[in-house]
């Protein structure tokens, strides 16, 4: 009942300040659990792992409608066990609904493919509007997902005006799930702010001699991100633009040494680069346990390790690999914009859940993935 505002601020000072550092999907998920008073980060972490269990069934869709329901019951297993998918709801953090959201945009998406129509383009629209509430780069499914959709099979021959009505209407979905969200900050804020105003602090966290160089090298620092917005006026809105500017002029001064900042970035983020010390860092910033840690690397390893199998058999029977990749690639811009985080790969996880799934469901002679189609 006071709004959308900073609450370490209202509880330490009684002060109350607009806020928009994270996208809203979150906090709104964990009302209900408060709104019949299980107010306690306890209780706020139980709901979360209900939340995050509806991955398993979004991944059994999922794999059911690629392969079969010997692979679905698969991926909706590895789902449930994968602990890099587990630990965020452990730990209370956004990315227990984002890996969810991503299977969801991926369901739709291929049912988008497989019947082609205006209303599974506009449920693909309003899940890519729903993951953009969740995590504001996953927007970026609109372009990579929706549109390659709208366009069709290749020599299939799509007319333009039909191809426009789909992506009109994908487009139109999402920009009405995200268009509540973006007026209220819109109006609330004395500078522009969209979904959320914290990627300007995100980046000069980012980007300094201690993000760039010695340890902390790929990763992020908040003291950059507190020197860099030092004494400016106007709230986060304008906190956010001072802090871009300040993040963008260190970049221009040491240009030279992106690239290796960068692959810095990605080693971290994809377990190839400093891999126990940002083991240590998950630990001891984000709270996962560390024995869960070691493990959830291990998954991972093994899921990559599986991957190419899984996508090669899902070629074969005629599914596009597009938007799996473009999965890959909203994690990979992230990093490479922002630093390297391993709760990043959060939405690509259950895409190689998936993908191991369909190896070891083909391995064992489960029916082959073959595009039906009506």
């Amino acid at each position: 009942g006071k709004g959308w505002i900073e609450p370490i601020l209202y509880h330490g000072l009684g002060t109350k300040v607009q806020t928009a550092k994270l996208p809203p999907l979150y906090t709104m998920l964990l009302v209900p659990c408060s709104l019949v008073g299980f107010k306690s980060y306890l209780a706020h972490r139980i709901w979360s792992a209900v939340l995050s269990s509806l991955g398993v069934l979004a991944g059994a869709a999922l794999g059911r409608q690629l392969a079969g329901p010997v692979v679905g019951g698969l991926t909706a297993l590895g789902v449930a066990l994968c602990p890099n998918l587990w630990m965020p709801a452990y730990v209370g953090l956004s990315e227990t609904v984002s890996p969810v959201l991503a299977l969801a945009v991926l369901l739709a998406a291929y049912r988008m493919w497989r019947s082609p129509s205006l209303a599974p383009a506009l449920w693909l629209g309003a899940a890519i509007g729903l993951a953009a509430l969740a995590r504001d780069e996953m927007v970026v499914f609109a372009g990579l997902i929706l549109l390659p959709l709208c366009y069709g099979r290749r020599g299939e021959g799509r007319p333009w005006p039909a191809r426009l009505r789909l992506a009109g209407a994908g487009l139109a979905a999402t920009a009405a799930v995200v268009a509540p969200w973006v007026t209220f900050n819109l109006v609330r804020f004395p500078h522009p702010v969209l979904i959320t105003d914290r990627f300007g602090v995100t980046l000069a966290s980012a980007n300094c001699d201690h993000t760039w160089y010695g340890p902390f090298a790929g990763y992020w620092l908040e003291s950059c991100a507190i020197a860099a917005v030092q004494g400016v006026e106007g709230g986060e809105s304008g906190q956010s633009g001072k802090a871009t500017s300040t993040a963008l002029r260190f970049i221009g001064h040491h240009a030279g040494d992106l690239p290796q900042v960068e692959a810095e970035r990605l080693g971290r983020t994809f377990a190839f680069w400093r891999v126990s010390q940002q083991m240590d860092f998950d630990a001891f910033f984000d709270g996962r346990p560390p024995p869960w840690t070691r493990v959830g690397l291990g998954s991972f390893y093994f899921l990559v390790a599986l991957a190419p199998f899984g996508l090669m058999a899902l070629k074969r029977g005629g599914w596009p690999a597009f938007p799996l990749w473009a999965v890959l690639a909203d994690v990979v811009l992230v990093v490479l914009v922002t630093y390297g985080q391993t709760r990043f790969r959060a939405t690509l996880e259950p895409v190689l859940v998936l993908l191991a799934a369909v190896a070891i469901g083909r391995w064992a002679g489960a029916a082959p993935p073959t595009v039906s189609t009506r």
